[in-house]
């Protein structure tokens, strides 16, 4: 089988989390051979992999975000019709769309995006939408808002659609739509895994930014809604990683009968053989995150820095890759502001080797999914001091009625300094606590998150989306 994975803004130019587990599970399926079409935010990234590419990828295929920005104009006499000037009505409103139709324009056709924008159709559409919606802002201020939405989408339809079995999309979002429209030109099904629900990260991303208008700030999330609405609708099947995320998925559309949550799992033997650290008189604390924003470094900082006030011989170790180089500038120049010692950013590291220095570790994150960090952790003995988000406080303390091993570490509110030093305090100075709940997560891994369970489910939704679409293509 010829599998196209689509990914977003990770594999195989970052490291960590989402790009780990990818990089591993086409490892585990050497039967097949995978095609990477990859979408990145710019065309300097290209080639850039973090990682060495497994023997059963056949092909790359980089596409650019920026890369729409140099299009070039082409005055064309292309007329639309009406059924194609209601669809693009509805796209430029980020309503609901008939994606097969814009397919046909920008992918059959290659007719110009650009030129489409600079069209009198385009202006009267958004004259419209700026006199009954925005009638108090700029009109210059829509324009450049709506073009710089639309614009990326429109240039990615229009490429070239590598040739595959079935299109396997790591996201909704611009992967969602590569996805449909690989499936659209090569007649071919198509599933979507989130590992977090795209729709609501981007919209946390778009309350916090400050490079939006206030008065656009809607009008993005409904973008970044219509994206994965499209994704969606003709996907043969939805896969997340937790119950709450499916019932997500499906509060937002997506019909139930395609939704269904596959696990993460980890290779537990490698961390099961992980010694337990050497006591020396201190206490380290590891955080194994990508240094950005939504890991919340921040908070965690200030809460050690606390906790350094209280307890004696306690170390923290950020490790990770600078994912976000501005904002880990702000967390180093934060460490120095605060005066607070003993803390240590180490970069990538090897994490079955770095983990023996550690006595417990932390995920401070404003949004997860099925964090790896945690499982890895567990499954290493360490307990984890995680905030409430994803599926972490089902992780700590089981998902399920059979489940009776215990906590296996403290989860706290996000964004909560007070809690985050509190929980640390207390796996601090109670060894023997830490200890059973080491124990009751290494147990929990064992049972429930291995990787070999993981991806065989995985090859049964790809024969489950085969036999799905032959029997919906004879009908």
């Amino acid at each position: 089988m010829r599998i196209c994975v689509i990914l977003e803004g990770c594999y195989p130019y970052v490291t960590g989390g989402v790009s780990s587990w990818m990089h591993q599970y086409i490892q585990a399926m050497p039967q097949h051979e995978f095609v990477l079409w990859t979408i990145g935010a710019n065309s300097s990234d290209r080639g850039k992999f973090k990682y060495e590419l497994p023997d059963n990828v056949v092909e790359v295929k980089e596409l650019f975000l920026n890369d729409a920005l140099s299009m070039h104009f082409r005055k064309e006499r292309y007329r639309f019709r009406d059924d194609e000037l209601e669809q693009l009505k509805r796209f430029i409103e980020c309503g609901s769309p008939d994606w097969d139709t814009l397919f046909h324009i920008y992918h059959d056709k290659q007719i110009s995006p650009i030129a489409f924008l600079m069209s009198e159709d385009f202006l009267n559409i958004l004259t419209r939408i700026c006199r009954e919606d925005y009638p108090y802002t700029a009109f210059s201020d829509l324009f450049h808002t709506v073009r710089s939405m639309l614009l990326p989408v429109l240039y990615t339809i229009q490429s070239e659609v590598p040739k595959a079995d079935v299109y396997h999309a790591i996201a909704t979002g611009y992967a969602g739509v590569l996805a449909r429209l690989g499936s659209y030109v090569n007649h071919v099904p198509y599933l979507l895994t989130e590992h977090g629900i795209y729709t609501r990260e981007r919209e946390e991303e778009i309350i916090r930014a400050k490079w939006v208008l206030p008065a656009f700030k809607r009008f993005w999330v409904r973008f970044f809604y219509m994206l994965s609405n499209g994704a969606y609708a003709n996907a043969t099947l939805i896969t997340s990683l937790f119950s709450r995320a499916r019932q997500l998925q499906i509060e937002m559309g997506c019909p139930p009968e395609r939704c269904r949550y596959i696990v993460n799992g980890i290779h537990f033997d490698r961390f099961a053989a992980i010694p337990y650290k050497k006591p020396d008189g201190w206490t380290d604390i590891g955080a194994v995150l990508r240094i950005a924003p939504i890991k919340d470094v921040k908070t965690l900082l200030y809460a050690f820095a606390d906790l350094k006030t209280r307890v004696p011989n306690v170390r923290l170790h950020v490790c990770g890759p600078e994912d976000d180089p501005e904002y880990a500038q702000e967390c180093y120049d934060l460490v120095k502001q605060l005066r607070v010692e003993d803390v240590y950013f180490p970069g990538t590291v090897n994490v079955l080797e770095k983990m023996q220095e550690f006595d417990f570790t932390m995920l401070t994150s404003i949004s997860e999914g099925m964090p790896l960090s945690v499982l890895e952790s567990f499954a290493a003995g360490r307990p984890v001091v995680t905030t409430d988000v994803g599926c972490c406080k089902e992780l700590v303390n089981g998902m399920n009625a059979q489940d009776d091993l215990g906590p296996a570490g403290l989860c706290v509110p996000p964004m909560h300094r007070e809690a985050i030093s509190g929980a640390m305090e207390q796996l601090c100075t109670h060894p023997e606590e830490r200890y059973r709940m080491g124990v009751a997560g290494r147990e929990r891994v064992r049972r429930y998150y291995r990787h070999e369970e993981m991806i065989q489910n995985y090859l049964e939704a790809y024969e489950e989306v085969f036999a799905q679409w032959q029997a919906s293509d004879s009908v």
